[in-house]
């Protein structure tokens, strides 16, 4: 196990969470009752708190989080964007062939390498799906495979490149046994192709649906980075005056108790599995202490924003966002995701999702279209800064070769000049 797992781990924890850095310290424990007290304090001053304390204002300073100024950029959808889908879909569909792969090809191939015979780490894989030309084998791979048909095996020799992963082995001369288990070709694009593979007739209503699905996407996303954007600003501009005790040890505990799932899976203990890791157990500590801390810095910021505006975890927005967690999730319902992930994860991530709405139906959003490097109130806008941008590259470039060429012409002119002073000259040596 080379990789650090536990700290891909924590980066998944933690997800939620834009910033791990705290504003103090907290003293790591080892309470087992920790969690239970603070489920208990929480039961005191209210259900369904994200904290254990009921004045969030003595711990935190919230950022400012209503009348911000944010940009809601889309991408606009391109030609280019259209056909290049187009071309995924049709690869997706591609048929078996019985002829010799050749570029635009699907193979699946079963390789073995080897560099004097002994076989080597990434060197070796099973039903490896690739598409030829496409570069995402090394190119004597790939123009080994062409002309290969289902069933043939041949040895291809690959120049390793010089920042091969494995030191040892870059630069180093590799075989490959390949052997091809299919070839698969896209199809041509036709309104028969159309009717077969998909919901529509003809060319033209496929390829409007296929601009529609990109562009709601384009907008999805731009939504999810506004949303994005918006908890970073308040989250960057809020300050944790204390962190509360008790939410600090339930979190540090929440992280160990996930390692220690990790660490069993390996058959092994927290500390064994954190040297596996080639970590420190001070740089374990460091994590656990990063992940506590930026957790009751979010549930603070929210917890402390829904005070104040009035909102809650089981009002109408809340629950609408947290049927749409489950569905994102792909759970059955909410009972499974609180049985898969816990009551604690649920609460976090709705009240973290309802407040980023708030934030961003509070704020007032510029919404524009990005082309390219160029962003404009619409698209036609943003494709025309794109467009005269590329002509005043285009311009800078022809002015820059013009320039070269007048000094070539120049510099041509003066040795004109000397060739006829070496004449001159010549010319009167030979005279006398």
């Amino acid at each position: 196990m080379k990789k650090k797992i536990y700290l891909a781990m924590f980066a998944a924890c933690f997800a939620l969470t834009a910033s791990a850095c705290g504003d103090g310290g907290a003293v790591i424990t080892d309470n087992t009752k920790t969690e239970q007290k603070t489920d208990d304090k929480k039961a005191e001053i209210g259900t369904n708190r994200l904290v254990s304390v009921e004045n969030v204002d003595k711990y935190i300073t919230i950022g400012e989080y209503k009348g911000l100024t944010l940009d809601n950029t889309v991408d606009a959808i391109t030609d280019d964007d259209v056909q290049a889908q187009i071309d995924e879909d049709l690869q997706e569909k591609a048929e078996p062939v019985s002829d010799g792969a050749k570029d635009g090809d699907l193979v699946t191939v079963n390789y073995v390498g080897t560099k004097d015979g002994q076989t080597f780490d990434g060197g070796t894989a099973n039903n490896y799906d690739f598409v030829v030309g496409d570069g995402q084998m090394f190119d004597e791979f790939e123009n080994g495979v062409i002309g290969m048909k289902k069933g043939d095996t041949k040895e291809i020799k690959v120049k390793l490149p010089a920042d091969y992963e494995d030191s040892t082995l870059a630069g180093q001369t590799a075989v490959y046994k390949v052997t091809v288990q299919n070839v698969r070709r896209a199809g041509k694009l036709t309104d028969d192709w159309v009717a077969k593979n998909t919901d529509y007739t003809t060319v033209s209503e496929y390829e409007d649906s296929v601009r529609s699905k990109l562009e709601d996407e384009a907008k999805q996303s731009a939504q999810e980075v506004l949303k994005n954007t918006a908890w970073s600003t308040v989250l960057e501009n809020s300050e944790v005056k204390e962190y509360p005790q008790e939410d600090l040890d339930a979190a540090i505990s929440e992280f160990k108790k996930s390692m220690e799932l990790y660490a069993e899976q390996a058959d092994m203990t927290l500390e064994e599995f954190i040297e596996s890791q080639g970590t420190s157990q001070d740089d374990f500590d460091e994590q656990c202490q990063q992940y506590a801390e930026g957790k009751v810095k979010q549930n603070l910021i929210v917890q402390g924003i829904m005070d104040a505006e009035g909102l809650s975890l089981d009002d109408k927005e809340s629950l609408k966002l947290q049927n749409d967690l489950v569905e994102q999730m792909g759970a059955s319902g909410i009972a499974e995701l609180v049985s898969t992930y816990g009551q604690d994860y649920v609460n976090e991530s709705v009240g973290l999702l309802r407040v980023e709405d708030f934030i961003v139906k509070n704020a007032s959003v510029s919404e524009k279209i990005a082309y390219g490097d160029a962003i404009g109130v619409d698209a036609e806008a943003a494709a025309k800064n794109a467009e005269q941008d590329t002509k005043d590259a285009e311009n800078a470039e022809n002015a820059d070769s013009a320039s070269d060429e007048a000094d070539t012409s120049d510099s041509n002119s003066d040795d004109s000049d000397i060739d006829e002073n070496l004449e001159d000259e010549l010319g009167t040596e030979e005279v006398e």
